[in-house]
């Protein structure tokens, strides 16, 4: 028997765009964390999530070792991605959308 390719299988309700677009093809953490993720954000909004915490890391000379540096990331992302009041590096300009 023949598998049917689905379109929809490969779409989630994106939480930051309000909206279903393609899903990431992996959870970006190997725990449940990641699988809420992948399910719950696009590739487009996780991309751009990437794009702004490297800015971050970089603008605010973080260490991703550092306890405190890994908590204030973690908090700016689910900011970012639940559209909050996300800390934005100077000249930073979000994307059209």
């Amino acid at each position: 028997m023949t598998e049917m390719f689905n379109p929809k299988a490969n779409l989630v309700f994106c939480r930051k765009y309000q909206e279903n677009l393609p899903k990431m093809p992996n959870p970006p953490f190997p725990n449940a964390k990641g699988e809420e993720i992948q399910n719950t954000v696009s590739k487009k909004a996780w991309d751009e999530w990437l794009e702004l915490q490297t800015m971050l890391i970089n603008e605010k000379h973080l260490s991703m070792v550092d306890k405190d540096a890994k908590k204030f990331i973690a908090e700016q992302r689910e900011l970012f991605l639940d559209n909050g009041d996300y800390e934005r590096p100077a000249g930073f300009k979000p994307k059209d959308i």
